[in-house]
């Protein structure tokens, strides 16, 4: 046992002696890796210390070249306009037209990206080459101007509007080819502007300003004859006293041509302008414009001097400008407010003038001194009765003034402060067609009650106010019947009441004085027998016996009947003679006859089947038999 613990123990000192042997070899070599990191640090210190500055003159030659590389491609460039100048130049000198557009064009363009260069280079060495490559592009700018000027001045010789309007032929455009030529030209200009405007020069805008130049004049010098036409046609000599006729001023002709002229140029500067086209297209237009307001205007003051009889010129004019104004603008985009603009002082003439036919038709009526005695009408019926008519022939711009106007605010004088806010952008929901019945109906209103009133101070008889106002309501009748555009207004329900209400209170003070010959028909007779049935009775049933009825009067009821027939006779004759010296209307004369025949014959008829054997047939008494007077009244 003691053996082979002895054994075991000296097998573990030997491992431990190993173990320390390995130990001390380990921190020798750690002893010698150690002074080795120290000799190498000292050594890469010296490599450092001997190569640094080398490294760093590398880095500094390597940004060096680069610079230099840099340098050499900028001269380069900026070597290359000045190379290419001369080469440019050759074009521009030889101009448009012996280079070719597109040559000449793309020089232009190199000419300018060059100067665009140069100058943001920003060197003072460059300035001398800026200045010759600013009088290149300058010389070739100035030879494009002339070249696009002398192309539209070949489409802009005037031309006669009305040559168009009546064979209905479009108004000519520039050619489809010029505008496939002018429009590069135009984008050229306006770049070579953009640059002189750069570079301190002010014509970045040449292109479109000698466009509207050029073009405003011709669309001005071909209207200005029709501008002209339109106030000598409308003008009236100072003893014309008629009312304007529609279609007989030239402002129709004048706003068709403007629309036609109009839409043509704007299809030419949407096609060479393209999104720029919508205001070159207004400042071309500007003088055509121009005229056409001045003309307008002069067209307000002519109406304004004879506003009674030229204020339907003054709806005309806004019949047509109005839409022609929408028109234009849904077309191009354009010209409304300008349109609107002009239109300002005649809408609110127009506005006006719906007083002033109230207000003069009355003082009109007012100033009568006489009436014809026949009871025939006054000139102011045949002309209101015309005035009504044009009126309804205007019922568009009508309709428009009175809905923005609302009810009844034409009986006073509208206001100075609120004429120029006026709508005229209705649509055909906001229209109120009872407003223009009223309106009419008003002036209706004005001249009966007021001739009504003069009749009654004038004339001495009612039969003769009678016939007058019967004649005044017959002629504004049958303008009303006879005018389809008026009838819709004044022939329906329930406006034409009013009219009949007129007629009935006429013919009332006319029927008055046949009251009188039909009271003496009327009779309070009675027989000597007990009773009315007891009255002898011819041999027919039901027929009435006159010679029994005379038999069974007293001699005071004879001379009573006897009477009546005289007093019959004689106010008969003189309304007969009365009645037939009278002007009437046809109308009224068949309306009033039959009204005196439903009046007088069934009266006289019963009075003489009971009384005409009074005088035993001698006519000295009873004038008339039942035929004769149905024949007298016949033919009244």
């Amino acid at each position: 046992m003691a053996g082979s613990r002895n054994a075991a123990f000296a097998e573990e000192s030997a491992e431990v002696e190993v173990l320390l042997a390995s130990l001390t070899k380990t921190k020798d070599i750690t002893k010698r890796i150690a002074a080795s990191l120290t000799r190498l640090d000292t050594s890469g210190k010296i490599v450092v210390e001997a190569i640094g500055p080398i490294y760093s003159n590398t880095q500094q030659l390597q940004v060096t070249n680069r610079n230099i590389d840099k340098v050499n491609e900028a001269i380069e460039k900026l070597r290359q306009p000045l190379d290419a100048r001369g080469r440019e130049e050759g074009i521009i000198r030889a101009g448009p037209k012996n280079a070719g557009l597109p040559q000449y064009l793309n020089a232009l363009k190199r000419v300018e990206k060059a100067l665009k260069d140069m100058s943001s280079s920003n060197m003072r060495s460059n300035q001398q080459a800026i200045s010759e490559f600013q009088t290149l592009l300058s010389t070739g700018v100035n030879q494009l101007h002339d070249t696009y000027r002398q192309m539209l001045q070949e489409d802009a010789n005037t031309i006669e509007p009305l040559h168009f309007i009546t064979k209905e032929i479009p108004f000519p455009t520039i050619s489809p080819e010029k505008i496939q030529t002018l429009g590069p030209m135009a984008m050229a200009l306006l770049s070579a502007g953009a640059q002189s405007a750069r570079m301190g020069q002010r014509d970045d805008d040449a292109a479109a300003r000698i466009y509207a130049e050029i073009r405003g004049d011709y669309l001005q010098n071909s209207l200005q004859n029709l501008a002209a036409a339109s106030i000598s046609t409308s003008k009236r000599r100072a003893n014309d006293t008629g009312i304007y006729r529609e279609g007989s001023s030239g402002i129709g002709a004048y706003a068709n041509a403007i629309e036609g002229m109009f839409i043509a140029e704007a299809e030419n500067t949407s096609k060479i302008f393209r999104d720029d086209g919508g205001r070159i297209f207004t400042l071309t237009c500007g003088k055509a414009i121009a005229t056409f307001t001045r003309t307008l205007a002069e067209l307000n003051g002519v109406i304004k001097s004879r506003l009674m009889n030229d204020c339907f010129l003054a709806y005309e004019i806004l019949d047509l400008i109005t839409p022609l104004g929408y028109r234009i603008e849904k077309r191009t985009g354009q010209l409304r407010t300008q349109f609107a603009d002009a239109l300002r002082p005649l809408r609110d003439t127009a506005r006006s003038s719906l007083n002033e036919i109230l207000s003069q038709t009355k003082r009109q009526a007012e100033s009568i001194a006489t009436l014809p005695s026949d009871g025939n009408v006054v000139p102011l019926v045949t002309q209101t009765a015309t005035r009504l008519q044009n009126l309804a022939n205007f019922e568009r711009p009508l309709l428009v003034l009175l809905s923005a106007m609302g009810e009844g605010s034409w009986r006073s004088a509208p206001a100075a402060a609120s004429q120029s806010t006026l709508n005229l952008e209705l649509t055909p929901s906001t229209e109120n067609p009872t407003l223009l019945s009223h309106y009419l109906l008003d002036i209706i209103e004005s001249l009966f009650s007021t001739l009504s009133t003069r009749a009654t101070t004038l004339h001495r008889t009612k039969g003769l106010q009678g016939i007058f106002l019967l004649n005044t309501v017959a002629v504004i009748t049958r303008a009303v019947n006879s005018s389809p555009d008026l009838a819709r207004y004044l022939a329906i329900s329930p406006h034409n009441t009013k009219l009949d209400a007129y007629r009935k209170t006429a013919s009332s003070l006319y029927m008055s004085a046949w009251r009188e010959p039909s009271g003496h028909l009327f009779d309070t007779i009675h027989t000597s027998g007990p009773s009315a049935s007891s009255r002898p009775m011819s041999s027919a049933a039901g027929a009435i016996d006159s010679t029994q009825i005379i038999k069974s009067l007293g001699y005071k009821d004879k001379d009573k009947i006897k009477e009546k027939f005289k007093l019959f006779n004689t106010a008969f004759d003189e309304l007969i003679v009365r009645h037939k010296s009278l002007h009437m209307e046809n109308e009224v004369r068949s309306s009033v006859a039959r009204e005196i025949q439903s009046l007088i014959e069934p009266l006289y008829t019963r009075f003489w089947d009971r009384y005409h054997e009074v005088d035993k047939g001698k006519g000295k008494v009873v004038k008339y038999s039942k035929a004769e007077l149905a024949s007298m009244l016949s033919s009244l």
